[in-house]
Formats: structure tokens, C-alpha cells, sequence
């Protein structure tokens, strides 16, 4: 009787609980594995030589002849010459045109992010309607192409006496890539913890001091990437300097590049070795300061 009576019924028991085996997964070593492993390489090399043969072509071409290339444009290269270097160093003036690069980058690059930074430290931190439409106003100012503005800022730096001067165009360059700076620095800085501003703020620092001090070191990874975007846009940009430098000795490398340009035919062997010397600075620059450039890069993940 105690038996029965302890005993639940039988229709109440749970029912029994049925474990599916798990799928099993490829093991690194499997047939599948090594399948999707080899089309991933695969496709990586793809991908890769797709980006590399165009330059590769370009290289080629400019070192060969003009008889080789009018025989065979597309051919395995038969004589090899570095006459065409040399006959566009000379052309383009290459040394002068490259300083007048180098002093246009530069100078707006310091501009744009001095400026830049100073604008939007404001825009970041404080939280009224005017702010919020100002900051709108330069993201509205990103999607104007210089196409647009071309003629007013011609007829502004004539009224303004600027035109033919590294000033003149230092400051539209800067304009034109103020708010591309604003938005970078605008949206970092909102990330920043206001804690160390407070902190400063109790020790007695003032606005300008705080940012100097606090903020302005830690702008360095967006920094590094606002330069390599806007020293790429500002060094082969052709439209500007071609519009307001009209002095040939003022002109930047891009420019002088251009004029090998013929509305009638191009020649590759003079045109190909005038652009691989306009944006050699540029990559040298780029292979010398690689590590600052990414170590700025990767401190924003880590901030």
C-alpha cells in the first residue's frame, strides 16, 4: 500500500527528453576545409592582381619605346628604356612643380586641421539647437562638389586679389575640406568621456587650455586619418590649380602631368611616366610614415 500510494501515476511522468546528436563540423583537416581554404586564396589572388595589373601596365608602358608600344600595345614588352622618365622629368619641371605640391598639401593640411578641430570641439560638446544646425550645415557642405563653386570662388579671390597665390588656393582647399574635417572630429570627440574635461575644469583650465591639453592629444588616430584622406584629395586634385594658377612656375605636379594630355592622341610613353612621377612623392611619403599612420589609425580602436 505505501508503495502505490508514494509512486506517482504514470501518466504524469515527464516524458523522455531525446538528444540529437549535434552536427558534426569539417575538421581542419577535412577535405571541406581545405576546399573553402583554397577558393579563399584563390579569390584573395584574384582580387589582388586585379588591383596590381593596372599598374603593373602602366610601369611597363613607361619603360618602353614608342615604336614598341605602336607594334604592340598590350604585348610583352621587347626593349626597355628609361629615356621616357627622363624626357618628362624635364617637361613637367619636375622639382619646382613638386615643391609647389608639397607647399600646397602641407600648408592646407595644417589648416584644415587646426581649423577643423577647433570648430568642432564647440559643436561636440554643447547640446543647444544652434549647434545642432550648425554642425548640419557642414555636413550639408560635404555634398558640394567644386564643380558648383568653381565660378564664385574665381570672381572672390579676383575681387580679393588672390589669384596666381599659394594663399588663394591654400584657402580654398581648406573651405572646401573644412567640413569633411568638422564631421571627422565632430563625431569623435562626442565619444570622448567629459570626465577629463571636469577634471581639468576643477584644476582651473580654461576652454581653450582644456582642449590644447586634454582633447587635442587625443585626436591623434581620426587626425591620421583626415590627412591621408584629404592630402590624397588636395595632392591629385586637378581643377583647382589649373583654375587659379596661371603662373607656370606655380603649378603643382598634377597639373603639369596634364599637359601631356592631347585632345587628338595620347602617347603613353609620355604620358604614363609623367603621372608615375606626379604620385611618387605622395607614396613615398606614404611608405616612410606607414607605422605613424597606422599606429594612429589603430589607437582609436583602443581609446
Amino acid at each position: 500500500m505505501t508503495s502505490d500510494l508514494t509512486s506517482p501515476p504514470a501518466e504524469t511522468l515527464p516524458p523522455a527528453v531525446v538528444k540529437h546528436p549535434a552536427p558534426a563540423r569539417p575538421s581542419p583537416g577535412s577535405p571541406l576545409r581545405r576546399l573553402t581554404g583554397g577558393l579563399g586564396t584563390v579569390l584573395l589572388c584574384l582580387g589582388t592582381l586585379l588591383f596590381v595589373l593596372p599598374f603593373l601596365f602602366t610601369v611597363a608602358t613607361s619603360l618602353r619605346t614608342a615604336a614598341d608600344v605602336a607594334r604592340s600595345p598590350l604585348g610583352i614588352p621587347h626593349s626597355l628604356t628609361l629615356k621616357n622618365f627622363s624626357a618628362a622629368f624635364s617637361q613637367i619641371h619636375y622639382g619646382r612643380s613638386t615643391l609647389n605640391t608639397l607647399l600646397i598639401t602641407g600648408l592646407s593640411c595644417v589648416a584644415i586641421t587646426v581649423i577643423g578641430s577647433l570648430a568642432a570641439y564647440p559643436l561636440a560638446r554643447i547640446t543647444q539647437h544652434w549647434s545642432t544646425a550648425v554642425y548640419r550645415l557642414f555636413i550639408l557642405g560635404t555634398s558640394i562638389p567644386v564643380f558648383v563653386v568653381a565660378a564664385p570662388l574665381y570672381l572672390l579671390m579676383r575681387d580679393l586679389n588672390l589669384l596666381d597665390s599659394y594663399t588663394g588656393v591654400v584657402l580654398i582647399y581648406t573651405a572646401l575640406n573644412l567640413p569633411v574635417a568638422v564631421f571627422f572630429y565632430t563625431s569623435f570627440i562626442r565619444s570622448v568621456p567629459t570626465d577629463l574635461e571636469e577634471a581639468a575644469a576643477l584644476d582651473g583650465c580654461g576652454a581653450f587650455r582644456t582642449f590644447f591639453t586634454i582633447i587635442l592629444p587625443l585626436l591623434r588616430p581620426v587626425t591620421s586619418t583626415l590627412l591621408t584622406f584629404v592630402s590624397l584629395q588636395i595632392w591629385n586634385d586637378l581643377l583647382v590649380p589649373l583654375v587659379f594658377l596661371q603662373d607656370p612656375d606655380k603649378r603643382t605636379v598634377m597639373v603639369n602631368a596634364y599637359s601631356f594630355i592631347d585632345p587628338h592622341t595620347v602617347q603613353p610613353t609620355t604620358l604614363f611616366p609623367a603621372a608615375l612621377l606626379g604620385v611618387l612623392p605622395l607614396l613615398l611619403l606614404f611608405v616612410f610614415f606607414q607605422r605613424q599612420v597606422v599606429a594612429g589609425m589603430s589607437a582609436g580602436a583602443v581609446k
